[in-house]
């Protein structure tokens, strides 16, 4: 989903709503916007308001609720990298060319998951060369003791577990905000922006209010869109979980 184009979309739809409400008003018989009918618009507007409110509610919980779960997933990726780093130290001398390897490959995945040029798209999708390698190589290592043996099994593992959770991360790459709810809350707003505009008398005060009620709405969707997209945009995932974890590899 194109966040810069649905923001336009929706500014453009609520920004219309007001203006045609405001054009139709000047047109609308003056029995129209007696007290009664006033009153009338009001609980309409007031029963959209709520259904509205509603559905706001499910698009930011759904949305938050991705943004959550990935970044519990990558700090738990920054976690089994120092673990397993940790199991192939104490392995032994045996297992330092795995090591090495092994940093090189986390240092590769943050550059290709978080990359410095802004121009450079993200990448999550696992690089499958190095982390087979890293997987055979510790399936390649001869255990001499009960102690190697139990460490081999430990770190073969944690490799299992960092391939999965990266691969989870490119399965949740695509948008969990229904179109559908986005769309019909959209159309709510026009409704009741529409209706605002009806019964606003035409004066600054009224004007300022609607436009900072529009700038309120499209701020809205802006972070619901946002957070359902947690690895880009303004709002994205830290990388410094696992550059933490690889500072202290480096160590």
């Amino acid at each position: 989903m194109n966040i810069i184009g649905t923001e336009i979309l929706v500014s453009g739809c609520l920004v219309g709503a007001v203006a045609l409400g405001v054009r139709l008003r000047g047109f609308l018989p003056d029995h129209h916007l007696s007290a009664d009918s006033k009153d009338a618009v009001k609980l309409a507007m007031g029963l959209v308001a709520t259904m509205t409110a509603l559905v706001l509610g499910l698009l930011i919980s759904s949305a938050k609720g991705t943004y959550d779960m990935e970044r519990n997933e990558v700090v738990q990726m920054a976690a089994k990298i120092s673990f397993l780093d940790r199991m192939l130290a104490l392995y032994g001398p045996e297992a330092a060319p795995i090591r090495a390897r092994f940093h090189d490959a986390v240092a590769e995945a943050v550059r290709r998951m978080w990359p410095e040029d802004a121009g450079v798209p993200l990448q999550l999708r696992p690089n499958e060369q190095p982390g087979g390698a890293i997987y055979t190589a510790i399936q390649n290592l001869s255990p001499r003791d009960d102690t190697q043996r139990s460490l081999k099994a430990q770190a073969a593992s944690l490799a299992v577990d960092l391939g999965q959770l990266q691969t989870l991360l490119l399965a949740q790459s695509i948008s969990s905000v229904s179109k559908s709810l986005l769309a019909a809350m959209v159309c709510w707003l026009v409704v009741i922006f529409l209706g605002f505009s009806l019964l606003a008398p035409p004066n600054a005060t009224t004007a300022v209010a609607l436009i900072a009620s529009v700038f309120s709405v499209v701020v809205a969707v802006f972070l619901i869109l946002e957070l359902d997209h947690p690895m880009s945009g303004l709002m994205r995932i830290s990388s410094e979980p696992i550059v933490n974890a690889l500072n202290q590899l480096a160590k």
